[in-house]
């Protein structure tokens, strides 16, 4: 596989994750860590039976456990973090400091052997950061301190992930199919931690019903498989500044279900990210 092949594959978790937000909406009144449960579980089942339709089993038991325990301590950290945070602030600061993290992969991707970060990539990675942020904050009041353990949390969450996208690419020997135990061992997690410091509410409709499935599908399941092969394969820089696309897709999505409202500042920030990656593309095409 090219690396170019593998970026777009990568830029396929990018689109499935614009449907969180929406399915997130659709799945209520279901608590975070039961939900949790719910999509880590699919996403963990959907791995194996792809592995069992390829023939690849056999490469799980070959998995270093350092490797699994790396990869399912972050996956399930994050989305710990990621829920704590939005608990604990306002979704919208909480929001934009944990989007630090397409930011941090771009920065974070130089100090790779074989990478070289060029000023292209951090002027692209400033103006994704800009547009993400006209639309997670919305034009809110600010930061405030009375929610600094919250925006505590969210930081930690943009250090999380963009921290395990990046050392994964130390990982390239490892196959994607081992994506497959992070996801049931974060499903095993959730499971245990629901069960301790949650009230279970099942999904209480068809709908809900179909948006846990969509989750655990898509955001919560195929996404990590793509996404695991485009941080080990493609290009890590473009990817991390493309990824600020997904809150402008996650808007627009909301907008057309009728969950959300146009705004020029959705325009301003459309602008932003398109330039955003066009400076991206540019200095990744320099550096070859």
């Amino acid at each position: 596989m090219s690396k170019p092949q593998a970026t777009v594959i990568g830029f396929g978790a990018i689109l499935l994750w614009a449907l969180l937000a929406l399915l997130t909406v659709g799945s209520e009144p279901t608590p975070p860590l039961l939900l949790n449960a719910i999509c880590f579980s699919i996403g963990g089942s959907l791995g194996l039976l792809w592995c069992a339709a390829n023939g690849t089993l056999a490469e799980l038991r070959a998995v270093p456990l350092k490797v699994y325990a790396f990869g399912s301590v972050a996956l399930f950290a994050y989305h710990a973090l990621y829920f704590s945070a939005l608990r604990l602030a306002p979704a919208a600061e909480a929001g934009l400091i944990a989007y630090l993290w397409p930011l941090l992969i771009v920065l974070f991707s130089g100090l790779l052997p074989g990478e070289q970060l060029r000023a292209g990539h951090i002027i692209g990675a400033a103006l994704g950061f800009c547009g993400a942020g006209l639309i997670v904050s919305g034009g809110g009041a600010g930061f405030q301190m009375t929610y600094l353990p919250g925006y505590g949390l969210a930081l930690l969450c943009a250090l999380t992930w963009s921290s395990y996208s990046v050392i994964s690419r130390r990982f390239a020997d490892i196959p994607t199919s081992s994506v497959t135990v992070f996801c049931l061992v974060s499903a095993l997690a959730s499971w245990l931690l629901h069960g301790m410091v949650e009230e279970t509410i099942w999904p209480q409709t068809t709908l809900a019903w179909l948006s846990a499935l969509g989750l655990g599908l898509g955001p919560v399941g195929l996404a990590f498989f793509v996404w695991d092969i485009g941080v080990k394969r493609g290009d890590i820089q473009m990817l991390g500044t493309v990824s600020y696309a997904t809150p402008l897709l996650s808007t627009v999505v909301l907008i057309v279900a009728g969950f959300a409202q146009f705004s020029w500042g959705l325009a301003a920030a459309a602008a932003l990210i398109t330039l955003a990656a066009l400076c991206a593309a540019f200095a990744s095409r320099q550096a070859k």
